[in-house]
């Protein structure tokens, strides 16, 4: 299994910085691809980035140019950096994983951005 927790949001003003960062322990070899999901109030959670055990990465539209993904393999951390931050970035920030040969999931515990105008 892959456990995952996550830090780092909190409430910035428009225009700001944050760096998310999720920690993973457990079965770490075993991580296919890593990414970031966010969800907005009564909606589903929807992809903002991921990276793959190769490296390779892709984002959303609406973050793309803003964010990076990053990892630091040598402290099992994936990270992501919110630059230039708008108002409608406000959400809960979900790192997941997908791991194994059938590709199970693990989910953060969630951490809250607030972006204010």
């Amino acid at each position: 299994q892959v456990q995952l927790v996550e830090s780092g949001g909190g409430l910035v003003q428009a225009g700001g910085s944050l760096r998310l960062s999720c920690a993973a322990s457990g079965s770490i070899f075993s991580i296919n691809r890593m990414g970031w999901y966010r969800q907005f109030p009564g909606n589903p959670r929807q992809l903002v980035a991921r990276i793959t055990s190769g490296g390779s990465t892709n984002y959303a539209d609406s973050v793309k140019g803003r964010f990076t993904i990053s990892r630091d393999d040598a402290k099992n951390t994936m990270y992501l950096q919110m630059n230039s931050l708008k108002a409608e970035d406000t959400a809960v920030y979900y790192c997941h994983a997908g791991y194994g040969s059938m590709w199970y999931e693990s989910w953060g515990q969630g951490t809250q951005v607030t972006v204010s105008s």
